[in-house]
């Protein structure tokens, strides 16, 4: 587009030039007492000129504030469609929640503030460097929000408004630290499926599809573009941001049957508008955050993760809010104790067996519904606090019972065809159709420090039929993530491989989600019968025989960063007692020949950080690292940062001294 240098700094309309410098201000006056002039600080007053300057009634000055904080993105019309695009659906249609919300709060007579402060998408981000940035983000966003809040003095409560990957935690992770005050967690909902077409976790694998001939350049084009069938929501399968979504609820912070509802529907709204009637309960009763969020409901959410099969990305994003919190962080050892007593109930994407989207959970009963198998179990600890001001046991008795569940779980029977307890089964169902536990936590020679499989994810047809996955296959190394779905595009990766992509962890690449590896390895003919390990992380939609997280990360002098070209790798993992190990062995010693091969072997020469990781995400890095690293939540503990740096004074203090001597 050609654009004339006249056009840019002259307008055709003199009436442009038209400008007064005085305005009549608005009418009326500010509801001020002696008390308030003599006593409160200048700010306050203020901010109430401010308010009728805003338009606000100076009338109506006098109700609770309540401050709404969203992660909304893009410009949208009147009418809904597009003047400016948003990063991605999950945060396009949230600003409809703030709405409905802010509606309900002045209907009740208290003042709403509101507050933005968008995200990024993980899709649209992988395979890029805008991944470097990913996992950093949800700390800076929390960072944000804090600062937000507490910019606004006098707000009485605070309502979260977020949905997808990074935002929805930092979002938590924010209301969590907010101790005494009141907060309520609106999730933003989800997509729908497509009539015809594939949903958004799969399309991102057309690219590797199409370059092994399994979908031509017509098919590519026409699913990519119907992926996502409605405008705003989160994607469709459990991913992290469903998962997130899940466990916000199961920590008592949104309403009952508050996660995973279809975005733009009318249940959705008026989820917002019941959330708003419940910040102002908690607010009138004296109930805090900190009342809600306990040691009770972080196992509650613990348990609940499990039973739904989802993100292991929450090992990262649930002890950050327990942190938050100022509560204890679950340890891997925790989550691995809590997986091994609680089946999975749900049959929903990516897990399988028949992978029904999210909002055929939600209307199985969601959250609330798996909760009552739980209960059931003993699995639960009921008297934990909601935001609805009543402990989880009242809110499951209710829903029980509940006009609310009947009328869904027939319409999903009569409108789909689905049969909602082929959706969330109870434990003896699920186990007669073979649902196993989630997450498992390998270690071995290449992760001594822990890693991390969904192992309910492997494909079935490469598990033996004692339920144990077991693989034996030559490594094939790559730095860099373009480099590995390179590979994979161009046949150089075959079947029986053992993908080892190393130096993208926290301190290489940020830590990035290699997603588009994995869906490529998940719909490529041959791609279940290759394995991957890495110290990167995965996308919550992830299949297939992928480990992560291994630590120490090969940067940071991990046995992963000794490994070459050809080496043998050993995979095992037991589905049924969630336990499992990776190794490099040769052929003739082993295991132990791996061991001992791996202490004689130093570190590749060619590690490095990736050369596009910018300064903030070293910086964040070097922060999380000290204060727990990615298996203590990636979050910054200032105490921890302070005495480190304390004590590299002292040392540099120290060395100062001895050199002058």
């Amino acid at each position: 587009m050609k654009i004339d240098f006249r056009s840019l700094i002259e307008s055709e309309n003199s009436e442009l030039y038209d400008i007064h410098t005085r305005a009549p201000g608005p009418r009326g006056t500010l509801p001020l007492t002696p008390e308030m002039l003599l006593n409160r600080p200048s700010g306050d007053l203020f901010g109430l000129s401010q308010d009728v300057g805003m338009g606000w009634d100076p009338s109506r000055l006098t109700g609770p504030e309540i401050l709404i904080l969203s992660t909304h993105g893009g410009i949208r019309a009147a009418d809904g469609t597009a003047i400016a695009l948003g990063y991605h659906t999950g945060h396009w249609e949230v600003g409809l929640l703030m709405q409905e919300a802010a509606a309900e709060l002045k209907a009740a007579g208290a003042i709403p503030f509101a507050g933005y402060c968008t995200d990024p998408c993980d899709g649209r981000t992988q395979g890029t460097t805008g991944m470097f940035d990913s996992l950093a983000y949800r700390n800076d966003a929390a960072t944000v929000f804090r600062r937000l809040i507490r910019s606004l003095p006098t707000r009485s409560g605070v309502i979260g408004v977020a949905t997808c990957d990074k935002g929805l935690p930092a979002m938590m992770m924010a209301l969590a630290g907010m101790r005494d005050l009141p907060c309520v967690l609106i999730p933003g909902g989800v997509t729908l499926l497509p009539e015809q077409g594939e949903d958004a976790g799969r399309v991102q694998s057309i690219g590797a599809r199409f370059a092994h001939h399994q979908l031509t350049l017509e098919e590519a084009s026409e699913i990519g573009c119907r992926a996502c069938a409605s405008p705003g929501g989160g994607c469709q399968f459990l991913g992290t941001a469903a998962t997130s979504q899940v466990v916000g609820e199961a920590l008592g912070l949104s309403l009952p049957h508050s996660a995973l509802a279809p975005s733009g529907h009318p249940i959705w709204l008026d989820m917002a508008r019941r959330s708003a009637r419940a910040i102002l309960a908690m607010e009138s009763r004296g109930l805090r955050i900190k009342d809600v969020l306990t040691e009770a409901s972080v196992q509650n959410a613990m348990v609940v993760h499990a039973a739904f099969g989802g993100s292991t990305n929450l090992i990262l994003h649930l002890p950050a809010i327990a942190h938050a919190a100022g509560l204890r962080r679950p340890t891997a050892e925790d989550w691995a104790a809590v997986n091994r007593k609680v089946p999975r109930l749900v049959d929903v994407l990516p897990n399988g067996p028949r992978n029904h989207p999210t909002v055929q959970v939600f209307q199985a009963g969601g959250v609330p519904e798996v909760m009552l198998h739980l209960r059931r179990a003993r699995l639960l600890q009921t008297d934990a606090l909601t935001v609805s001001g009543e402990p989880l046991g009242r809110v499951l008795d209710w829903w029980e019972n509940s006009e609310r569940r009947m009328v869904l779980r027939q319409r999903l029977q009569q409108r789909d065809g689905v049969d909602p307890a082929d959706v969330i089964f109870d434990p003896d169902s699920a186990h007669r159709r073979g649902l196993t536990s989630t997450v498992c936590f390998p270690h071995g020679n290449l992760a001594p420090q822990g890693s991390v499989i969904k192992s309910t994810a492997i494909d079935p047809s490469v598990v033996d039929s004692d339920g144990m996955y077991r693989k034996i296959g030559p490594a094939r190394v790559f730095l860099t993530e373009a480099a590995t779905i390179a590979a994979i595009k161009n046949g150089s990766i075959k079947a029986g491989d053992v993908i080892v992509l190393m130096c993208r962890g926290p301190m290489g690449a940020g830590m990035e989600e290699i997603y588009q590896v994995t869906a490529a390895l998940k719909h490529l003919d041959f791609g279940k019968h290759v394995a991957l390990l890495t110290d990167a992380r995965f996308s919550g939609v992830s299949t297939g025989a992928c480990i992560g997280h291994i630590s120490p990360e090969a940067l940071a002098g991990g046995p992963i960063g000794k490994v070459l070209d050809g080496d043998l790798i050993e995979i095992v993992i037991d589905r049924a007692i969630l336990d499992g190990s990776v190794n490099l062995v040769t052929k003739d010693g082993g295991r132990a020949g791996g061991d001992q091969l791996l202490r004689e072997r130093p570190l590749r020469k060619d590690l490095t950080r990736d050369p596009a990781l910018t300064d903030d995400t070293r910086l964040w890095s070097l922060l999380q690292d000290v204060s727990g690293g990615t298996w203590g939540g990636a979050v910054f503990d200032v105490k921890e940062i302070e005495r480190v740096i304390e004590a590299g004074r002292k040392a540099l203090r120290y060395a100062g001294s001895d050199c002058a001597k």
